[in-house]
């Protein structure tokens, strides 16, 4: 952990006297998971809370996921009404998530937590995900918008996505799983634990979405949870992540794809590799019978080494180097080539350490609950771009060494007033980040401050305990990246934070024991909003002005005769340009933006349908998921394959797409085993889902047996 001051390490010292001293009193005689509930940060709290939740919220349950044997994290989040998943490599490691309109590039209008704990590395700083865990590490995913969201930040327009691990065990037991399948996929999965400990260890392996594309996997979990007595509970998290990986940036330019089709990929030699570990700590003080004080004390490490030789389609981003000129034309000419015609490559280097502590404190009065909390939050990024003169180069010329920090100091109050059957809650938050950029090979150096104050409110009507009506505005926000706010000279960038105004008005209700809907109509108008510019863009960095407006829907009903069904479906008829975007560098306005315009990456309609069957030991459903029609840039070009702009593949209408997934379980009781099979794309579809960098396609058809065995 390089550059770290005391100053920065302050907060966490103190976090950490504090939690000491609590523990200290807690006394010297304990018991694992006595009756205490399990420290961590929900932000909706299972399904007790999410009838009282005044926002649009949703539970992905232990057995959804489970049951339709999910293969990526997208396929997961699909299941949640007003999100966007994208496909990139196939496996779902670099997920690209848009929620009600936003664009859905690198998750960035997204916040990502785990058991309350950011994921992403830099959330404030460099908020992309270039990271994600494998979505078995999961038993349940909690997403919610709306107001409520605000208590999280720092990102409040979209979204809080909170993936939850499962809880450590107070009895021996566990599960182990194998899985194979076409494409070279193979999944084992360990999940042992007991005495308050858990360990769970997933290797995952297989081809991705293209030629040349294949990953390899390994995530190791371990849990513990220990009870001190009734009033101190701690749980300590340690992970380790690595991935190994044939992976390219690059899509395919039009005519490649018309004479190769969407799984070509000429990229031979391209090699992404991570590494990232994580601990944390989350504890639990019952002071009293109506306060709970939260404290969650954490660290990550991340590091990338992403060696490619072309970052887009564009013939301008490869490396020089002997044959880069006629390898980047006889691309764009749709003449097959090798990526070893390339006598070139760049490695672009990344290091992140994170590190926080977040205390938040709960107290239930006589007029309702009371919430607030604070956090300090500490990013520092190595970044280095060295250039190589092979194609399989691994050291080479150092053309960026760049070191960026941020330090964030947050809070948030909020407290809900109940009056009746209605509930009034007003939360506000506090944002002060400072950002620094350094330019190791120049010595230039820049500093920039900002700090927001995000208010909301949100109202809810509970009739009866299976009705809630709710209703909320809050202020959206994102803080812009350091790279963006400070150029590489030192000099500040004239770039606006992401501000929003967002309504919601909706209902969640559980008409009779068996169906669970929700519907929720929304209204964002951004007074800012960023398309952020990088190598990967058709776009340089620019803001306008945008509103998005539809409405979401969610349903799961069981049928007394053993089926069952569920529905997510989204209607965006709104995802307007109110401004032509400008660039932010020149103030000159982007190519083909125009008011009125549609935001790209938005499509009208996007569905996730499924209707199962139960039967003694057997459980099948089919499951349909439908993209509707979507522009990939702001000037809603079309189709145009023969023409100088479609060329690259960057451009141009991707077209709507329905594809069919299917899962067929058996349950053998006697030997506690069940065995599946499991189909996806089952029709083996071409379709596009990216031309952000060329053109990407979705998984081709996946065919996949397993069994697991609980013990």
């Amino acid at each position: 952990m390089q550059n770290m001051s005391l100053k920065k390490l302050n907060p966490i010292y103190l976090a950490v006297l504090v939690l000491a001293s609590q523990l200290a009193t807690a006394g010297d005689n304990y018991d694992f998971l006595a009756a205490i509930t399990v420290p961590r940060v929900d932000v909706i709290g299972g399904q007790e809370g999410l009838l009282k939740t005044p926002s649009s919220a949703t539970i992905i349950e232990q057995e959804d996921l489970e049951t339709s044997h999910v293969f990526t994290t997208n396929e997961a989040l699909r299941k949640v009404p007003g999100l966007v998943l994208r496909d990139e490599e196939g496996f779902g490691m670099r997920p690209n998530i848009g929620v009600r309109g936003l664009n859905p590039t690198r998750s960035t209008k997204v916040l990502l937590l785990e058991d309350g704990i950011p994921v992403t590395y830099a959330p404030y700083g460099a908020n992309e995900s270039y990271y994600h865990p494998t979505i078995d590490r999961f038993s349940t995913i909690e997403v919610l918008k709306g107001a409520s969201q605000v208590k999280y930040g720092p990102l409040t327009a979209g979204a809080v996505i909170n993936y939850i691990t499962p809880n450590a065990p107070e009895k021996f037991g566990g599960h182990v799983s194998i899985t194979g399948g076409n494409r070279d996929y193979l999944n084992t999965k360990v999940n042992v634990g007991g005495n308050g400990m858990l360990l769970d260890y997933t290797h995952k392996e297989g081809d991705g979405a293209r030629d040349n594309t294949h990953s390899n996997v390994e995530d190791l979990n371990f849990k513990i949870t220990k009870s001190f007595n009734e009033n101190h509970a701690i749980t300590l998290r340690a992970n380790w992540f690595t991935e190994d990986s044939q992976v390219s940036y690059s899509g395919i330019t039009q005519r490649e794809y018309n004479n190769f089709g969407g799984e070509y990929n000429p990229f031979n030699n391209d090699d992404f590799e991570t590494t990232r570990y994580g601990l944390s700590a989350t504890h639990d003080w019952q002071i009293n019978t109506n306060a709970i004080l939260t404290t969650n004390l954490y660290y990550s490490y991340f590091d990338r080494d992403w060696w490619r030789q072309q970052s887009n389609t564009t013939a301008g981003n490869i490396s020089a180097g002997v044959g880069c000129a006629t390898f980047a034309a006889a691309r764009i000419a749709g003449t097959a080539v090798s990526g070893d015609d390339c006598q070139g490559n760049q490695g672009r280097l990344r290091t992140y350490n994170t590190y926080g502590v977040e205390p938040r404190l709960t107290i239930t009065h006589a007029w309702g609950e009371l919430e607030l909390g604070a956090k300090a939050h500490f990013e520092d990024q190595e970044r280095r771009q060295v250039n190589g003169t092979s194609p399989n180069a691994r050291t080479g010329t150092l053309s960026e060494n760049n070191e960026r920090q941020t330090d964030a100091y947050s809070g948030f109050i909020s407290n809900r007033f109940d009056i009746g059957q209605f509930s009034i809650t007003p939360v506000i938050r506090y944002e002060h980040i400072k950002n620094e950029r350094t330019n190791r090979l120049t010595g230039a150096s820049g500093d920039n401050t900002l700090h927001e104050w995000i208010p909301g409110i949100a109202v809810a009507y509970n009739p009866h305990e299976h009705l809630t009506v709710f209703a909320g505005v809050h202020e959206g926000f994102a803080p812009p990246r350091t790279e963006d706010l400070i150029s590489n000279a030192g000099g500040a960038v004239d770039v606006d934070s992401e501000k929003s105004t967002n309504w919601e008005l909706g209902f969640r209700a559980k008409t009779m024991p068996k169906l669970n809907l929700e519907a929720t109509a929304f209204y964002n108008d951004f007074d800012n909003l960023i398309a952020v510019g990088s190598v990967a863009s058709n776009v340089a960095l620019s803001q306008g002005k945008a509103t998005f407006a539809g409405v979401e829907f969610v349903s799961q009903y069981d049928f007394d005769n053993g089926f069952y069904n569920r529905l997510a479906y989204t209607w965006l008829p709104i995802a307007e340009q109110d401004d032509p975007f400008r660039q932010v560098s020149n103030n000159v306005v982007v190519a083909g933006s125009v008011k009125g315009n549609r935001q790209p990456y938005a499509p009208k309609n996007t569905l996730t349908a499924a209707i199962g069957y139960r039967l003694n030991q057997w459980d099948m459903q089919i499951e349909a998921v439908h993209v509707g029609k979507q522009y990939a840039d702001f000037a809603e070009t079309g189709n145009v394959p023969n023409t100088a702009l479609g060329a690259t593949g960057q451009f141009g209408e991707i077209a709507s797409y329905t594809i069919y997934n299917v899962a067929v379980n058996y349950k053998l009781p006697e030997y506690k085993s069940t065995v599946f099979l499991v189909g996806k794309n089952i029709f083996d579809k071409d379709y596009i889902v990216d031309r952000t960098r060329g053109i990407l396609t979705g998984m081709p058809a996946l065919v996949q047996v397993g069994a697991r065995y609980d013990f």
